[in-house]
């Protein structure tokens, strides 16, 4: 049974943030711009992705565009309110696909993982089916099986991606995850890419019965506003009507018969 939708809990928003960074790509402008990410996707703030009319924008072609979107860049608070609506259907997604009681820690720790591997790898991955069988701790191993990515045609491990998966790990099993994500040669966050799918995980993608169909999410739809609400019909009561009616005229005095003489 599906877990019901919850706020994504404070630790894994810091954890993205952490290792998203937030970089700036025009450093010469007061405001935060867009940039690409190793994927050739323009991206501004902690990782949201620009989108124009339903597609990403992708290459340097689309360097004015993206620009476009966001003129003058955007502010921190703006790019935090940009992460907090990514997370809403990551969250919802995660929490569809897992039938696990989930506490807080893994909750956010899987929320972490998501938003960097996305749902349809989280959907296929062998750590939702172990968590799901109720293997925990070989859940949390899954975590560090994440680590690849292409580079220059080669797929090899990460530092930073390596260094990624072992705060979630930490995170997802309540410990530490701060002291893991320390660790690093830079003084600043780096732009990684997607890691690749680990390759037992793609092997296993071949067998179907190996894995349960990822459960379809019903979109959220928009709340109107204000001014499209139909007004509420009153209600009509039963019985007497409370509508009050008019008073009656007051009774006039009636006059004297003359006298007729006898």
């Amino acid at each position: 049974m599906p877990n019901s939708l919850r706020d994504v809990p404070a630790d894994a928003v810091e954890l993205i943030k952490s290792f998203e960074g937030i970089p700036d790509g025009d450093p010469a402008t007061v405001n935060i711009d867009a940039y690409r990410c190793p994927a050739g996707v323009w991206t501004i703030g902690w990782g949201h992705a620009i989108v124009d009319n339903g597609q990403q924008l992708k290459g340097a072609a689309n360097l004015l565009r993206a620009r476009a979107l966001y003129p003058g860049g955007i502010t921190r608070a703006q790019a935090q309110a940009l992460l907090a609506a990514d997370l809403i259907p990551r969250a919802a997604s995660t929490l569809s696909l897992v039938r696990a009681a989930l506490s807080d820690p893994q909750f956010g720790a899987l929320i972490a993982f998501v938003f960097n591997v996305g749902v349809a790898n989280f959907g296929a991955s062998t750590l939702l089916r172990k968590l799901n069988a109720g293997d925990v701790a070989g859940a949390a191993d899954q975590f560090l099986a994440w680590d690849k990515a292409q580079v220059g045609g080669v797929l090899k491990s990460l530092a930073g991606l390596t260094r990624r998966r072992k705060a979630e790990r930490a995170l997802f099993l309540a410990q530490d995850w701060r002291a893991v994500a320390a660790t690093r040669s830079r003084a600043a966050p780096e732009v990684l890419p997607v890691p690749e799918m680990p390759a037992a995980d793609a092997a296993a993608l071949l067998t179907p019965s190996a894995f349960e169909p990822i459960t379809q999410i019903a979109p959220i739809e928009p709340v109107p506003p204000i001014s499209s609400i139909e007004p509420i019909e009153p209600i009509k009561r039963r019985g007497r009507t409370t509508t009050p009616t008019a008073p009656r005229p007051a009774p006039t005095a009636a006059r004297p018969r003359p006298r007729t003489a006898r």
